[in-house]
């Protein structure tokens, strides 16, 4: 796996190489400063994963920078990795197409698990986002923190939802092979356009898939689809949409 870090700040931008290449020892981690930096290391060289990507960067709105990564690399995933965890920010990144935001003061534990669930198809945004205030640290094992005392166990780590608060599955929305498809690549934040030429039909047609997916998940906006598929696929491995095969 080939990733690209960029922050500004470089006890951070160290750290977290760090961090990931603890993954293991297949992973190739660049780090940049700037965005300046990333656009010339994506210029030069398109074949990465996955790009993390701080919000506060020195030269440019990391807002922007996503939207622009998003438009210009539509197959390479980004996760933002940022010291907000304001939940408009959130909302803000997902909706520009991020595939995961991870807050800075995470676990290392949650980045590796935000990472797989990306890695695998999958969206991740903060358990807090979704009322799952499971693993904020208060001294844990962050990237900018240190290490969680052994066998510390987080408040609400046994608590279990009463049966009026459990979140539905994917699997009860009964969606059709299609719309789980175009569900799928609008959580990859494709837009109706892109959507239909991936899966060669009409915008009008895709429109009325997306407009049924929304009705079944309860949901009136991309946004709200992405954080409804969060919650109902927490540890679960994420969401992922599986082409059926092409019919004889």
């Amino acid at each position: 796996m080939k990733v690209l870090l960029v922050d500004d700040h470089p006890l951070i931008l160290a750290a977290l190489q760090t961090v990931i290449r603890g993954l293991g020892d297949d992973v190739t981690v660049v780090g940049v400063d700037s965005a300046a930096a990333a656009r010339a290391t994506l210029a030069a060289d398109a074949d990465f994963d996955l790009v993390l990507l701080d919000l506060a960067l020195g030269d440019a709105d990391g807002f922007d920078v996503l939207r622009e990564f998003r438009a210009r690399y539509p197959a390479l995933p980004v996760v933002v990795v940022s010291a907000s965890d304001r939940a408009s920010d959130v909302i803000r990144a997902i909706d520009l197409g991020a595939m995961g935001f991870v807050p800075k003061k995470s676990s290392n534990a949650a980045l590796f698990e935000a990472l797989r669930m990306v890695m695998s198809g999958g969206l991740y945004v903060p358990p807090n986002m979704l009322g799952l205030d499971l693993d904020a640290p208060t001294s844990g094992d962050t990237v900018p923190g240190v290490m969680r005392p052994a066998g510390a166990v987080p408040l609400g780590a046994d608590a279990r939802p009463e049966k009026h608060q459990e979140v539905a599955s994917l699997a009860h929305l009964g969606l059709t092979p299609r719309q789980t498809e175009v569900l799928g690549l609008l959580l990859k934040g494709l837009p109706n356009k892109l959507i239909a030429r991936e899966l060669s039909l009409s915008v009008e047609t895709v429109k009325d898939h997306v407009a049924a997916v929304l009705r079944a998940l309860g949901v009136s906006s991309r946004t709200q689809a992405v954080l409804a598929v969060s919650q109902m696929t927490q540890g679960q491995g994420g969401f992922v949409a599986h082409r059926p095969p092409p019919r004889a």
